[in-house]
């Protein structure tokens, strides 16, 4: 029997129904783009984020629009993460500005506050942390280090928080991703910007629209990033149960963490979480030795996992040309060469979760007692 890193057929089993309901009102009602159910979604949502939410067509969207939203452009610097999916750094090239890079924390895999307040110049126009993993990064410390707008990278976090502090809710705009393999999947791409700020919004909404506002007048210059009402009747159907999902998916976590501490797993570091945090668990991610090899193992006995991600930013050939070498981040590289993903979906058993571990300890040679 396989275990895959990442399943949603029993999921669609089990919502299915709920779906298929929310999927006819839109036929029926042929609106198609935007139109009421989106508006239902971002108004449903908003309970989750804390903010005002602003559908938009992908979460790679969602960052390139709220930079725009906040004027940023080419001659500015925005300071970011090499440990994160290429999308966040791709944002920012695509206003024109400069992604400037900042290490991370190895336990957290967020960005070092102190590093990052080191790494602020007089053209850093906007830092942009990501809540990787589902763990939010540190944005108290990350302010004080810094006075200009933060916009958060989301898109692995709906739903998580920090000493209160909801994710999307505490820059000056947020960013959320709805691919289907995230906390709150769509069945396509889908994404949010989240935002506390009137203005912001405003601005958010007609730049999704080609910078309009009326019809057929433009007075920004946008881009055709809009929401479908397909996928936001998928996430409407799904919205109800992501509460339960999450404590599923940490409780799935917990389990992993302590079966790997009391099987003495040394090799395996378990995943960090900082006091005052609610980590949502997109991803259960380890730092082992022998990745690679670990990896190998848990294919052969039909376990999946993943890697997160294998190469960091700055080590991109696309981004040769900002100048940075192997070594500059070594928090970050020490973080490609050793993360691994464990499978986690919430219809994941505890059956599974067992085989996983005991498959892990075998391979390091540790008893499991059975």
């Amino acid at each position: 029997m396989t275990i895959p890193a990442f399943d949603l057929k029993r999921q669609t089993a089990l919502i299915g129904p709920d779906v298929l309901a929310r999927i006819e009102a839109v036929m029926a009602s042929s609106q198609f783009i935007l139109g009421d159910t989106v508006k239902d979604f971002e108004a449903a949502v908003e309970d989750v984020i804390g903010a005002t939410a602003i559908g938009v067509a992908n979460g790679s969207d969602a960052l390139y629009l709220a930079l725009m939203a906040l004027g940023i452009g080419p001659g500015d610097e925005v300071l970011t993460t090499p440990f994160t999916f290429f999308a966040t750094a791709g944002s920012i090239l695509r206003t024109g500005a400069k992604p400037v890079f900042t290490d991370i924390q190895l336990d957290t895999f967020n960005m070092d506050p102190a590093l990052a307040s080191t790494a602020v110049t007089p053209r850093t126009r906007a830092m942009l942390p990501v809540h990787l993993f589902g763990l939010m990064a540190d944005l108290p410390a990350l302010q004080q280090g810094f006075d200009g707008p933060i916009v958060e990278d989301a898109a692995q976090a709906v739903g998580a928080s920090f000493q209160g502090l909801k994710a999307g809710s505490v820059g000056a705009l947020g960013c959320f991703s709805f691919f289907p393999t995230k906390n709150l999947g769509a069945y396509g791409d889908a994404g949010l910007v989240s935002t506390r700020h009137s203005d912001l919004a405003d601005r958010v909404r007609r730049l999704r629209v080609h910078g309009s506002r009326t019809k057929y007048v433009h007075d920004l210059l946008g881009i055709n990033s809009r929401l479908d009402a397909m996928q936001a009747a998928v996430l409407l159907a799904k919205l109800p149960y992501l509460s339960r999902w999450t404590e599923r998916r940490q409780a799935i976590a917990l389990r992993y963490s302590h079966l790997i501490r009391d099987l003495g797993i040394d090799e395996v570091v378990p995943p960090t979480v900082p006091e005052g945090a609610v980590h949502v668990f997109h991803q259960y991610t380890i730092r082992a030795e022998n990745r690679d090899g670990l990896m190998a193992h848990l294919k052969e006995q039909g376990i999946g996992s993943t890697v997160y991600y294998p190469l960091p930013l700055h080590l991109q050939p696309v981004l040769a040309e900002l100048g940075y070498r192997a070594g500059d981040f070594p928090e970050s590289e020490r973080a490609s060469r050793t993360v691994l993903s464990l499978p986690m979906f919430p219809e994941l058993t505890d059956d599974e979760v067992d085989r996983v571990v005991s498959s892990i300890a075998a391979f390091y040679g540790h008893s499991t007692g059975a």
